[in-house]
């Protein structure tokens, strides 16, 4: 069944639903691939499909957790190596970063739940305030423009296109 975002739903309840939306998109990009598919680099830059799960994690956790407090586990950021957050290690598994995005989101997810949009919280890397709100639009930003770059790679890989399972 594909997430909708509801048409009278509240503010928070439709950023969350357009996040939960992206989300599923990018787990879809991997149904039905093996584990070298998801690791093959498809572009000169080395884009990986299960890379930018990897990142995506990353940046959910420093988002919502980092920024409002909240604990996350280790998180790939190398600051003299801005790509290791997309780069899969040689002993990393394609299961390990699946399960580190689940609990991403999970933590993610308590995050928006118990965070009022106007709260605020303080970028840890740049020193800026930003709102949940605010920090929910980047989110949707972030996970859709990755979505995308998921339907080019996936395309290149075996030819499969499409916007949302189901659409």
């Amino acid at each position: 069944m594909v997430k909708r975002v509801p048409y009278t739903g509240g503010e928070k309840e439709s950023l969350h639903a357009s996040l939960e939306r992206h989300r599923s998109v990018v787990l879809w990009k991997l149904d039905g691939l093996d584990d070298e598919q998801l690791r093959r680099p498809m572009t000169p830059s080395g884009t990986t499909l299960l890379g930018l799960v990897k990142h995506l994690a990353s940046v959910e956790y420093g988002w919502f957790c980092q920024v409002f407090g909240r604990e996350t586990e280790p998180l790939p950021f190398v600051d003299d190596d801005p790509e290791a957050d997309l780069r899969v290690e040689p002993g990393e598994t394609t299961a390990g970063i699946l399960a580190f995005y689940a609990r991403a989101r999970a933590a993610a997810d308590r995050s928006i739940a118990e965070t009022g949009l106007e709260e605020a919280g303080v970028v840890p890397w740049s020193g800026a305030t930003v709102s949940m709100r605010w920090t929910l639009i980047h989110m949707i930003e972030e996970t859709a423009r990755h979505a995308g770059h998921m339907d080019i790679v996936r395309e290149l890989i075996d030819g499969a296109t499409g916007d949302h399972p189901g659409d």
